[in-house]
């Protein structure tokens, strides 16, 4: 139950602002400070000119610089639903799951079945639950995602500063994302990659679906047989465009879907290799490659496959 509460701010709001809140619009910035706030308020407030950078009116695309004084109007807002606290045993998991730690990134291995973030019916995710059990972190922030039955490395930003670098990264493809997956069917070694364009749809029933379509947006993913058994093909794909569910709807259009893949998969196929003990998505984010913020280092950070997965992968090879 959300609990609200139509009690005013008692007064005006003065903020500086700091280095790692530099550089974000000043309506973003305005949404995630006054929290339970709608949207249409924040945009009112700037349009009236309630809010105030030193002593100025600013449009919602102003980027904020550092020292800026924002004035801050007193606003009704609703208070943010109550999130679900992670058990004892989710927040033991994602703990041992830390890949690499600095202060400026977080890398953590999601299992699979954990959305990146609440919303759409989800109470609790990945990011929820580490500012949970990181209260004193003043800042934690996805740096991309992961579908919910996905497993495999996520970045997570401690900085503002990590996050806008990282962020500047990906859109230059300086990031390499490396995925392994259960594929239907032997993948040909010499299939390396595939171009399709991808366009999001939506059905009556009101699910999202991505189609290869010629008006979508220009889509590659580059890819590698890793491994043959049997009638299925364990292969590494690297998206070097960043569509959604990319690689799920690239396989399918190449003839060889992921295995315990629901919404592009196989459904024959999947129901059969159930009793090899898949019983989710078989995708992993497998391994990053990214310059680390601020130094520029090279980092590697690699995420193994769960026991599951590998015990799949062992039931196959003896088949």
């Amino acid at each position: 139950m959300t609990a609200k509460s139509e009690a005013p701010s008692a007064k005006v709001q003065w903020v500086e602002v700091t280095e790692d809140q530099a550089g974000q619009r000043i309506d973003n910035f305005l949404i995630t400070r006054l929290k339970g706030a709608p949207k249409t308020l924040v945009y009112r407030i700037l349009r009236k000119g309630e809010v105030r950078v030193n002593k100025g009116r600013v449009k919602a695309p102003y980027r904020l610089a550092v020292g800026d004084m924002i004035r801050i109007p007193p606003v009704r807002t609703s208070e943010s639903p109550v999130v679900a606290k992670p058990s004892l045993g989710l927040s033991e998991a994602l703990e041992r799951a830390v890949l690499f730690e600095n202060d400026q990134l977080l890398v953590i291995n999601k299992p699979s079945g954990l959305a990146v973030h609440g919303g759409s019916g989800v109470n609790l995710g990945l990011i929820e639950a580490l500012r949970q059990m990181r209260p004193q972190a003043k800042f934690l922030e996805l740096v991309h995602r992961l579908d919910r039955d996905t497993s495999g490395c996520v970045m997570v930003a401690k900085k503002r500063s990590a996050l806008k670098a990282l962020h500047e990264d990906l859109r230059r493809n300086r990031v390499d994302k490396i995925y392994h997956a259960l594929v239907a069917g032997r993948w040909p070694k010499r299939k390396t990659k595939v171009e399709a364009p991808l366009k999001k749809n939506e059905l009556k029933s009101g699910e999202r679906i991505v189609r290869v379509q010629a008006d979508g947006k220009e889509s590659r993913t580059d890819f590698r047989v890793l491994a043959h058994y049997g009638e299925t093909s364990l292969v590494e794909a690297k998206p070097i465009t960043g569509r959604t569910h990319q690689i799920r709807v690239h396989t399918q259009y190449a003839g060889h879907p992921i295995i315990g893949d629901e919404k592009y998969g196989d459904e024959v196929l999947n129901r059969t290799l159930k009793s090899t003990g898949v019983r989710r998505l078989f995708l992993h984010a497998a391994e990053l490659r990214i310059r680390l913020p601020g130094s520029g280092e090279r980092l590697c950070v690699r995420a193994s496959l769960e026991e599951g997965l590998e015990r799949v992968l062992e039931e196959l090879a003896r088949a």
